[in-house]
C-alpha cells in the first residue's frame, strides 16, 4: 500500500503542470463532472471523501462518483496519502487545471483540509449544533489552488453541547480525550486506579496523612512516597494498557479537591526540598515513565500542585496537565494577580517541559445561563499558551445550550486553537452576522458595551461569579436598559425569521436571568412586573429545550419555583426583621462586613455563596438578636445553603433560645441535619416550632459545625463552611 501510495503522488505531481490551465468543475447543471479516488483506505481518508460528497449533495444535488484511480486521468478529486514535512493533521491542497489532490501530515488530516475546502472555497460555514449554512447551486467550480496549513497545537478539544453533531467535530478540527487516553482515564485519576473503596479500611497508609491522621476516601490524595502505592499502581496500569491495545498514554493525576496532599514526614521533605508539592508527583510520574518508557504519562498541575518542583525535571514521557482554574478572566492572564501567578506557573513548566496540556476554563459554573464576557481574552491567552510550550488544550466551556454565547465560544475557540493569530474581533463578527442573521450587529454592539462596562467597573469574572455581584458593574440598571434596548431591537430584526429569532431569544436569557436574579436582591419592587418577567424567562427556557442553571444539576423549573416562594417581594412578617446581631462567635472575616444586616433584612440568599450568605470555615456560629422590645412568637427557622462542590456542606445542628434580659437563655429547640451528598444546589431550613407561643426580646442561635469535610468528599480531612441568611422569627 505504502508503495502504491508513493506511486499515485509521483504521478500525479508530474501531471499537475500539464494540468495548469484553469478552473476545476465537480459539478455543472446538476450532473456530476468529476470524481472521487481514494489514495489509501484509510479511516480518515474514507471518512474525508464522505464528508465532501455528503456537502456537494448538499449543495448541488448530486454526489460525486467513487472510482478507482487506474480509471482517472483528469476531473479527479484525489484525497489521502502523505505529505513529506506536514505534522499530524495538517493538509495541503493543490488544484490545478482539471484535478484536486488533498494529501496530509497523518491524522485527520485529509479530513481537514476538506473541511478547508468547503468552507474557503465552496462556501459552506458551520456554526453550532446541526446549524449550518450551505449555498444552492447546480454547478461547482473550483479555482487554482495551493494551501497547506497546521495546528498549532497538536490536541484540541471544547466542552461543549456542539460535540453531539458528528459534523462538527469535524469541522472544528477536535479531538476527544477517548481517542488519547487509556480507558478514558484523562483527569482525577488515583481513586479510578486504586479506589479508597477497597483499599482504604485495610491500607490506610497508601493514603494522605492530614491533620494527624492518614484520610482514605474519594477523593484523598495518595502517599507518593510509599513504595507499596508505586508498585500497586504499576500493576493496575500495566492491565489497564493491556486492556486498551493502541493507547499508549493515561493520566496518573491527583483527585479533585484542594490542599489534601499527604503530610507525612517523608513526603513533607521531599515538598520542602522541591519547593512545591508537585515535586513528589513529578518523581513519581518520572519512576513509571522509565518503568514504561514506550507510554505517555499525564498528571495534573492543579491548585495546590500548579508551581512546578525547582530541583526534578518530568522526563519526555511524562505530560504536565496545567489548570488555570483559580485565574480570574475579566483580563488576560498578564494583567490580574490571579493569572500573573499562574503565568509564573506556565513559565516555570516551560523552562523544563516541552509536553505541556493547559486546561483552560471560559465557564461560570454557578450561573451558567448568566452574562461572561470573556471574548477580548480568549486570543491572548492562547497566544501565550503556545508561547510557552503547550503542545495540547483543552477548553472547558459552555457544556450546555443556552450557557451565555455559548456557542460563539466554541466557535472562535475552535478556530484559534488551529490558529492564534487569527483576528479574534473578526471571528466574533463573522458568527454574530452568520448565526443571528439581521440581527448580529446589535449583538456585536452588545458585546462591546458590555465588555467595556466590565473592565470599567474593575470587577472580577471568574468561574464561580454570580450576576449580583456586578449590579454596580456591568450590570447596573443604565448598562442594563441599553442591553434590553438592543435585544428588542434584534428581536424585531429578525421577526420574521424563526430560526434566528430563536437563536436571538436564547442568547437573550443571560440577560433576562440577571434580572431576576438582581430583583431579589432589591426591596420595593413591582411584585407583578418581576413575576411577568420570571415567566417571560420560564417560558423561553422550556420553549427552548434549556433545563439546567448550572453544573451542579439545578434545574429551571426549580428555579421559577422557589423564585415564588422564596424571593419574589412579600410583605416580611419576620419579627426579627432588622435586629440588632450579637456575636458570640462571629463568621469568617471576609462576611463580617455585611453580617450584620444580611441575616435580618428579609432578602434571601441565592445559589451562590459569593452575596447575602454568612459563613463559617470548622467552626460554630453562635449569635444573639435583639428583637429590640419584647415579642410573641412560636417557631424560629434559620436558612442555609448546600453546595457541596464548594466545601458547603449543612451543620450538625441549629439550636435556639429565648431571653428576657439577655443573660438568661431558655431551650427553644434544636434541628438535627442528616448527612447529605446531594451535588445539587439547595436551600435547607432548620426550623423550630413549639406548641405554645413564648415572649422575649433576646433568641439566642448556636449552629454547630460538621468540623472536617467528611471521606466521600472532595475536601477530605480540611474544615468544612455553612453558611446561614436569613433568621425568621414568627
Amino acid at each position: 500500500m505504502r508503495k502504491f501510495t508513493r506511486f499515485f503522488l509521483i504521478i500525479l505531481i508530474a501531471l499537475f503542470p500539464m494540468l495548469s490551465r484553469g478552473q476545476m468543475v465537480l459539478v455543472k447543471d446538476g450532473k456530476a463532472k468529476a470524481c472521487i479516488v481514494l489514495a489509501d483506505q484509510t479511516a480518515e481518508t474514507r471518512q474525508a471523501a464522505e464528508l465532501l460528497n455528503k456537502f456537494v449533495g448538499r449543495i448541488s444535488g448530486v454526489q460525486l462518483p467513487l472510482v478507482p484511480s487506474s480509471k482517472v486521468r483528469r476531473n479527479g478529486v484525489f484525497i489521502g496519502g502523505k505529505s513529506a514535512g506536514l505534522p499530524s493533521d495538517g493538509y495541503q491542497i493543490a488544484c490545478h487545471g482539471g484535478s484536486l489532490l488533498i494529501t496530509s501530515g497523518g491524522g485527520r488530516g485529509a479530513v481537514y483540509g476538506v473541511v478547508a475546502l468547503l468552507e474557503q472555497y465552496m462556501g459552506v460555514n458551520y456554526w453550532a449544533y446541526e446549524a449550518y449554512d450551505c449555498p444552492r447551486c447546480p454547478t461547482i467550480s473550483l479555482p487554482a489552488i495551493q494551501l497547506q496549513d497546521a495546528p498549532a497545537f497538536r490536541f484540541r478539544q471544547t466542552f461543549s453541547y456542539g460535540n453531539d453533531d458528528p459534523d462538527y467535530i469535524l469541522w472544528y478540527r477536535l479531538n476527544n480525550q477517548s481517542e488519547v487516553f487509556a480507558s478514558n482515564l484523562w483527569v482525577h485519576t488515583f481513586n479510578q486506579i486504586l479506589p479508597a473503596s477497597v483499599y482504604g479500611a485495610s491500607h490506610p497508609e497508601y493514603y494522605s496523612f492530614l491533620n494527624g491522621q492518614r484520610r482514605p476516601g474519594a477523593h484523598s490524595q495518595w502517599c507518593l512516597t510509599n513504595p507499596e502505592v508505586f508498585e500497586l499502581a504499576c500493576q493496575k496500569i500495566d492491565s489497564i494498557f493491556k486492556a486498551n491495545p493502541g493507547k499508549t498514554m493515561i493520566s496518573v493525576s491527583q483527585n479533585d479537591g484542594n490542599n489534601t496532599y499527604c503530610q507525612c514526614e517523608a513526603c513533607r521533605a521531599v515538598d520542602e526540598y522541591e519547593g512545591s508539592p508537585s515535586g513528589n508527583l513529578i518523581r513519581f510520574l518520572n519512576k513509571l515513565a522509565k518503568r514504561f518508557p514506550d507510554k505517555q504519562f499525564s498528571t495534573l498541575a492543579y491548585l495546590y500542585s500548579m508551581h512546578p518542583p525547582k530541583h526534578v525535571k518530568p522526563l519526555p514521557n511524562v505530560n504536565i496537565m496545567l489548570c488555570d482554574i483559580d485565574c480570574k478572566r475579566e483580563v488576560p492572564l498578564t494583567d490580574n494577580a490571579s493569572g500573573r501567578d499562574f503565568m509564573r506557573a506556565l513559565e516555570g513548566w516551560g523552562r523544563i517541559s516541552d509536553n505541556i496540556f493547559v486546561w483552560d476554563y471560559g465557564i461560570n459554573f454557578d450561573n451558567m445561563i448568566a452574562p461572561f464576557p470573556n471574548f477580548h481574552i480568549l486570543q491572548k491567552n492562547l497566544q501565550l499558551f503556545k508561547k510557552n510550550h503547550a503542545t495540547m488544550i483543552f477548553e472547558q466551556v459552555n457544556g450546555q445550550r443556552g450557557t451565555d454565547f455559548s456557542e460563539m465560544r466554541a466557535y472562535m475557540l475552535g478556530k484559534l486553537m488551529w490558529n492564534p493569530s487569527l483576528n479574534a474581533d473578526s471571528l466574533m463578527q463573522v458568527f454574530l452576522n452568520g448565526y443571528y442573521g439581521r440581527a448580529g450587529k446589535y449583538l456585536y454592539e452588545y458585546q462591546k458595551i458590555l465588555q467595556g462596562a466590565l473592565l470599567a467597573s474593575n470587577t472580577d469574572l471568574w468561574i464561580y461569579d454570580s450576576p449580583v455581584s456586578h449590579k454596580a458593574g456591568m450590570l447596573n440598571e443604565h448598562c442594563m436598559a441599553v442591553y434590553q434596548e438592543l435585544f428588542d431591537k434584534a428581536e424585531a430584526s429578525v421577526r420574521d425569521d424563526s430560526v434566528h429569532l430563536a437563536r436571538v431569544q436564547i442568547a437573550r436569557l443571560p440577560i433576562q436571568y440577571s434580572e431576576l436574579e438582581i430583583a431579589r436582591t432589591q426591596t420595593g419592587l413591582d411584585k407583578a412586573a418581576v413575576e411577568r418577567k420570571l415567566e417571560t424567562f420560564r417560558e423561553r427556557c422550556a420553549r427552548y429545550h434549556i433545563t439546567r442553571l448550572n453544573e451542579r444539576n439545578n434545574l429551571v423549573d426549580d428555579y421559577c419555583r422557589l423564585y415564588k416562594e422564596r424571593f419574589l417581594p412579600h410583605a416580611n412578617s419576620n419579627k426579627a426583621a432588622g435586629a440588632k446581631v450579637l456575636w458570640n462567635h462571629a463568621p469568617a472575616a471576609r462576611y463580617r462586613p455585611i453580617a450584620d444586616k444580611a441575616l435580618t433584612d428579609g432578602l434571601y440568599g441565592g445559589a451562590s455563596y459569593v452575596e447575602s450568605w454568612v459563613g463559617w470555615e470548622g467552626e460554630d456560629a453562635d449569635f444573639v438578636l435583639d428583637m429590640g422590645e419584647k415579642k410573641t412568637f412560636s417557631s424560629v427557622t434559620t436558612d442555609f445553603l448546600m453546595q457541596s462542590g464548594a466545601w458547603v456542606l449543612l451543620p450538625k445542628s441549629v439550636s435556639y433560645s429565648y431571653s428576657q434580659d439577655g443573660k438568661t437563655f431558655t431551650n427553644l429547640g434544636s434541628c438535627e441535619f442528616a448527612e447529605d451528598r446531594d451535588l445539587s444546589i439547595r436551600f435547607v431550613p432548620g426550623e423550630v416550632r413549639v406548641s405554645s407561643p413564648v415572649t422575649a426580646r433576646y433568641i439566642r442561635v448556636v449552629v454547630k459545625t460538621i468540623g472536617l469535610c467528611p471521606s466521600w468528599h472532595y475536601g477530605v480531612g480540611h474544615p468544612a463552611w455553612f453558611f446561614l441568611d436569613e433568621v425568621k422569627v414568627e
